[in-house]
């Protein structure tokens, strides 16, 4: 059974795949974001994991055989990518844009078959709707700081949820890893779902 490298600090993203069964090695990639610029939303998600990925299959520490993903998240809102917001006043603004309207969230996934070099990437998207929030509420919510650490400014599965009325797609794309893409993705590099449980 290969190891599989989560190359993300999100530990809505470790969570989520160790509630599926894996038990995730995590390198974090250290990729400068700032990097990739000038593309559409899913293509942003799709270039910015592709890079996680790739930075962390050729560390020293990366186990021999192992399966590497990297991930990126980000909103698109009105045709712009919206990834953690900057500070609070930014966040506060995100959410005055973004409340009582749908956004969509793209994953970019990139997973690396580091013995036979070949890598399987796509990206997942799904239609977030917005409750329609109050100036209050936005401001107890940016207080609380979760929305700083987030694509999107804000979580499905954290104290935002409660600002989420709906989801159109795949629920854990939301959090931050879509697992039935994954899975084609692992299927497409030849291994076993299944196999890759942690018994």
């Amino acid at each position: 059974m290969p190891t599989f490298v989560l190359a993300s600090a999100s530990p809505a993203r470790l969570t989520t795949l160790r509630n599926a069964g894996l038990d995730p090695v995590v390198i974090v990639s250290g990729v400068d974001e700032s990097q990739v610029t000038d593309v559409p939303p899913a293509e942003l998600a799709l270039q910015l994991a592709e890079l996680k990925c790739a930075a962390v299959a050729g560390r020293a520490e990366v186990p021999a055989g192992a399966l590497v993903l990297g991930c990126d998240s980000v909103l698109e809102l009105d045709g712009e990518a919206l990834g953690k917001p900057a500070d609070a006043e930014e966040a506060v603004e995100r959410w005055r844009a973004m409340r009582g309207r749908s956004g969509v969230l793209r994953t970019g996934h990139s997973l690396r078959d580091t013995a036979s070099g070949r890598v399987a990437a796509a990206t997942a998207s799904t239609t977030v709707h917005f409750a329609d929030v109050g100036d209050d509420e936005v401001a107890a919510y940016v207080a609380t700081g979760e929305p700083l650490h987030v694509a999107g400014a804000f979580t499905v599965d954290g104290l935002g949820g409660a600002f989420v009325t709906g989801i159109e797609g795949d629920h854990h794309n939301v959090v931050g890893v879509s697992l039935p893409l994954l899975r084609d993705l692992v299927a497409e590099l030849g291994h076993s779902w299944t196999g890759l449980w942690a018994r």
